[in-house]
């Protein structure tokens, strides 16, 4: 198995001006600005896929306050796909599915939002959504965005399926030119599988872009994802955010040490943390993975660079991004499924040769590099080092 050491590191950064953070974001109709930092909330999908309710979403939203997990950043109280009717009404509106949100979802946006909290739906740029249970909002976008608004949603997750071949370049703007019309700020999530490298182009309409395909609650699947997610690290920034798809962490198929890596990786590269699992039954240890301050602090750093592989030799690899305040954080990566010794040299994170180090958790001081054994399924998070 792979393992991960998240060091995060106090120093005078020198950092490549060209992978700074970019200021790039979709037209607003207000002042406000969403997504200035990676969105923090909940999905339905990967516990729950189709087995939605309202009641569901309600206990989610009271389990996010009863946590802790709001007081720390999570908002979004998101709703995947099937929540809707397969037709929509007289009128062209999606309705909601009678026999899970009886109530509506204008009623469950306000209980939501009575928790302090935001909700978040769904909706695809093509004919269906991908569980062809409920249309989706192709043709219909301005159409779509104002029912949104009506029912007060702060989030769109939109995605990819029943799309008829028509380019992604073509489909994605106009939800996010219907949605620069309304009176309300909708993060807006496009779901494009990173088919047609969203990261080139999508900075300039949405505040998220998936660039991978489903995430699975296995190691393989992180791995795959986070590989694949770092090729387009230097598109990231504030208000535009690259998403390797969201959390798995409680999800059960992973032993608590992957969940931590996972958690770690997700936040060295600024991706949206969605946790992914029962929170009305999560248990003391995903709780803690999840309510890591620390590790949450490095993703919603305001600087909002995204960490990126800065080193590797064979299986071992040095991942590294900047934060504000002159720091870094930093991941030693073990691939090679033993116990290896991980060196990270100041030159590949962005050092002078000669920076002297200290590690907050420790009381000897680093000169040139900062070494660490890796074991096999195994993670030790340092906090921050200091010069």
């Amino acid at each position: 198995m792979l393992s991960v050491l998240l060091v995060g590191i106090l120093v005078v950064m020198l950092w490549d001006p060209t992978n700074a953070a970019r200021s790039i974001h979709r037209r607003l109709s207000s002042k406000e600005l969403v997504g200035n930092r990676p969105q923090m909330g909940w999905n339905s999908w990967n516990h729950f896929g189709c087995n939605i309710d309202e009641n569901i979403i309600r206990g989610t939203a009271d389990a996010m306050v009863s946590t802790g997990l709001s007081k720390i950043g999570y908002e979004y109280v998101n709703i995947d796909d099937c929540w809707g009717e397969l037709n929509r009404d007289s009128q062209g509106n999606m309705v909601a599915k009678a026999s899970a949100f009886p109530s509506g979802i204008k009623a469950l946006a306000d209980y939501v939002h009575s928790k302090g909290l935001k909700l978040g739906i769904y909706s695809d740029a093509g004919s269906n959504t991908c569980s062809k249970t409920m249309p989706g909002s192709l043709g219909y976008e301005e159409h779509d965005a104002q029912t949104f608004v009506s029912w007060g949603i702060d989030y769109l997750k939109y995605d990819n399926c029943y799309n008829g071949g028509i380019n992604p370049q073509d489909r994605y703007p106009k939800m996010s030119d219907a949605l620069s019309k309304i009176d309300r700020p909708i993060f807006y999530s496009m779901c494009e599988w990173g088919d047609q490298n969203p990261a080139i182009w999508a900075p300039k309409i949405a505040n998220s872009w998936r660039t991978t395909g489903d995430i699975q609650d296995s190691w393989e699947s992180i791995t795959a994802n986070a590989d694949q997610n770092d090729k387009w690290a230097a598109y990231a920034g504030p208000s535009g955010w690259n998403d390797p798809d969201m959390l798995e962490v409680g999800n059960g198929n992973m032993t608590s040490v992957e969940y931590q890596s996972h958690f770690s990786i997700w936040a060295l590269m600024k991706a949206p943390l969605l946790i992914g699992c029962d929170i009305r039954s999560a248990t003391p240890v995903t709780l803690e993975i999840l309510s890591n301050s620390e590790v949450i602090n490095v993703n919603q750093d305001p600087l909002g660079v995204q960490g990126k592989k800065v080193g590797e030799q064979g299986d071992l690899e040095v991942w590294a991004g900047p934060l504000s305040n002159n720091e870094v954080a930093v991941i030693l990566w073990n691939r090679s499924g033993s116990q290896a010794s991980i060196t990270a040299k100041w030159v590949d994170i962005g050092l002078p040769s000669d920076a002297a180090v200290k590690a907050r958790d420790f009381t000897h001081t680093f000169h040139q590099l900062y070494k660490a054994t890796s074991h096999q399924q195994w993670i030790h998070m340092l906090a921050k080092c200091t010069f």
